[in-house]
């Protein structure tokens, strides 16, 4: 079995496409080889900021030869009336290379089986590698020289080797070759006398292929530093994975800032190293300390210019900082609010200052239904985007909400409006924390209903290539906060008052009820079958209560009885209408009638769902002797409306939980 390596050496290459490209090389090849039926092990791909490499192990030598029946003209074209080939029946041979023999007549035209010989690995990797490479996507692809041919960045470079020989490829204007290159301060051309030998060469040029083992190495050696200082060293899961894709040996440097820094909020002095410097924050005893880590792709000892260097630009960030929090600083957050009034929200939908009165109105609605009184609520809604008119938010918008917080205990506002001015921006991606605060719970989903409702009022609802406003993130961030502060509200009701305090007035609630319950299936379908969602959303609105949807959809994922099933099922094809006159015990002509009617009204509703359930099932032979014993279309008019009603009540039962019909 062989093994093959191509590497793609470029100019820097954006860090954000370097995941998207590891995956669509993986595809690409997978896909290659699986269509050519090319036996292999897998497929591994590495990437650094100067280089795509892929290695495909275990390929076997070439494709397999394939048996092949082809169908030729019909006979009557194929053959003249003395039984001799035509001037047809004689192309249909040479095309494929037979004989007269070869062939054979069926269904009155003429067919022959032929085998297509395999290619060479070699031959289908010259075939296919080029297009692959040229296939993969991303933004801002460019140009260079005299190319019409686009690509991320200039290429540079190709190694292209199967075992120990060269598959000569050519992408774009680049020739491959068996010589790569190392760090741009290292040795400048490598050889690659093996894919076995790929990883270790390069390490030995010192080019850490491994994007895996390099974000260890970055984790390491982060901790060994932060160790040395009695600290902790923290980072987000995007630093970490930008600091990777943008380095190909790192090496960590500590550097130490003026202490007076310290004195702004922690939020901004951390998003000036993590965010616009891709620095590590460090800390002790929980506490930001004026020293941070930087990761260097550097060879060689001499680190005091690197950290001369990287103070000199922190310190002028950090410097803005001080001064807009200074001049921010000099009036309370609530001052701010008046100037919501020249900052535009969406086109047509009003200014902030509106959008924040609307929210104010929803929150107060929502506030009232859950039973919570407290003026912080209304409070945090109407400073809730005061800081965006802040000059500190201005330079530093991803602070919004956190900025806020920090100017409204400097503008010795309630520390729960300061928390809730914070957290109703949360969760602030798919995976983050939810607002734990019920003002921030409150004005977040007041916030990001008026935002979604806006949207689909204004004709821009999401489509599968654009998001506006990020409405599908606000929609999943108002569920997952139902869901995890366990809210008994009603969702439904606030997109219809939302949409009516909007400034046009388009009718789009059903429109915003759909995407939402739409999203919701969505969301839950990880953790359940997507065909219980749907039947438990058949029967009830789950916006109405997300949380009593979310446990009637646990209670029937449970349900194992196929007897219940057929029997709730076969209720519904009988009752295309329902009847829902009060059944008349007087009426009932059958044993099974009585029967059921008790045991159907011993179901008791108020029970928990699994109880219910439970009692659902435990009826199950009942109704299924009903259906034995009873003709529900009696002749008597009387008696058939009245098994219809009975059968009506039944099937109310059944939609208590789900629509039965859906699963």
């Amino acid at each position: 079995m062989s093994k093959y390596l191509l590497e793609i050496g470029t100019e820097e290459l954006p860090y954000r496409f370097i995941p998207s490209a590891i995956e669509q090389l993986k595809a690409g090849f997978e896909g290659f080889l699986n269509s050519n039926k090319i036996d292999y092990d897998k497929v591994e791909v590495y990437a650094t900021p100067r280089r795509l490499a892929v290695i495909v192990g275990g390929l076997s030598s070439k494709s397999p030869d394939e048996e092949k029946i082809v169908k030729g003209p019909i006979k009557k074209v194929a053959y003249d009336e003395n039984g001799n080939l035509t001037k047809a029946g004689e192309g249909f041979l040479n095309k494929n290379g037979l004989k007269p023999q070869d062939v054979y007549i069926e269904n009155d035209y003429i067919h022959a089986k032929i085998v297509i010989k395999g290619k060479s690995i070699v031959e289908l990797l010259k075939e296919n590698v080029p297009s692959i490479v040229m296939k993969l996507q991303g933004s801002h692809f460019m140009r260079w020289g005299y190319n019409d041919e686009k690509f991320s960045r200039p290429i540079r470079w190709i190694v292209s080797v199967l075992d120990r020989e060269e598959v000569k490829i050519k992408i774009i204007d680049k020739e491959s070759s068996i010589y790569s290159r190392g760090h741009r301060f290292a040795q400048q051309k490598v050889m690659i006398g093996h894919p076995d030998d790929y990883i270790e060469t390069m390490r030995n040029a010192c080019v850490i292929v491994d994007q895996n083992e390099r974000k260890q190495i970055i984790v390491e050696k982060a901790q060994k530093e932060a160790e040395k200082l009695g600290a902790t060293v923290r980072y987000s899961d995007d630093l970490l994975d930008e600091v990777t894709f943008i380095t190909e040996y790192p090496v960590a440097a500590v550097c130490e800032f003026d202490p007076k820094y310290l004195q702004i909020p922690e939020e901004v002095t951390v998003t000036v190293m993590a965010v616009h410097q891709r620095y590590f924050a460090l800390y002790k005893d929980g506490k930001l300390i004026n020293k941070f880590i930087t990761m260097t792709n550097y060879i060689g000892d001499e680190f005091d210019n690197i950290k001369a260097g990287n103070v000199r630009v922190i310190k002028a960030r950090l410097d803005d900082a001080v001064f807009f929090f200074t001049e921010d600083t000099k009036k309370p957050l609530v001052d701010y609010v008046e100037d919501l009034k020249g900052v535009t929200f969406q086109k047509g939908m009003g200014s902030v200052y509106d959008k924040t009165q609307r929210i104010i109105e929803l929150s107060k609605d929502i506030a009232k239904d859950l039973g919570e009184t407290s003026p912080t609520i209304e409070r945090t809604a109407l400073l809730c985007k005061a800081d965006l008119t802040t000059s500190l938010v201005f330079e530093f918008t991803e602070l919004q909400g956190f900025i806020g917080a920090d100017y409204a205990k400097v503008s010795k506002e309630d520390d729960r409006v300061a928390l809730g001015i914070k957290e109703h921006y949360f969760p602030l991606n798919a995976e983050s924390e939810t607002a734990k605060s019920i003002e921030g719970q409150i004005v977040g989903i007041a916030d990001k209903l008026d935002t979604i409702c806006a949207v689909f009022a204004d004709g821009k609802k999401p489509t599968g290539s654009s998001d506006p406003l990020g409405v599908r993130r606000a929609a999943l961030g108002v569920m997952r906060t139902v869901f995890d502060a366990g809210l008994k509200i009603n969702i439904k009701k606030y997109i219809d008052k939302a949409v009516k305090l909007l400034p046009v007035q388009k009718d789009c609630a059903d429109e915003v009820n759909e995407f939402f319950v739409q999203r919701l299936i969505i969301m839950l379908s990880d953790k359940y079958r997507k065909n219980v969602l749907e039947a438990c959303a058949g029967v009830k609105n789950p916006l109405c209560d997300l949380n009593d949807y979310l446990e009637r959809v646990k209670i029937v994922s449970t349900l194992e009885s196929e007897q219940m099933l057929e029997c709730a099922n076969r209720v519904i094809r009988i009752l295309k209408e329902e009847n829902s006159a009060p059944v008349d015990t007087k009426l009932f002509k059958e044993p099974a009638e009585s029967m059921l009617y008790e045991a159907v009204t011993s179901v008791n509703e108020n029970f928990k769902y699994g109880a219910y359930l439970e009692a659902l099932e435990a009826i199950n032979p009942v109704v299924a002797k009903f259906f034995e014993d009873v003709l529900v279309m009696d002749k008597d008019e009387n008696v058939k409306k009245n098994r219809q009603s009975l059968l009506t009540l039944l099937k109310h039962k059944y939609e208590v939980l789900a629509d039965f019909s859906k699963l």
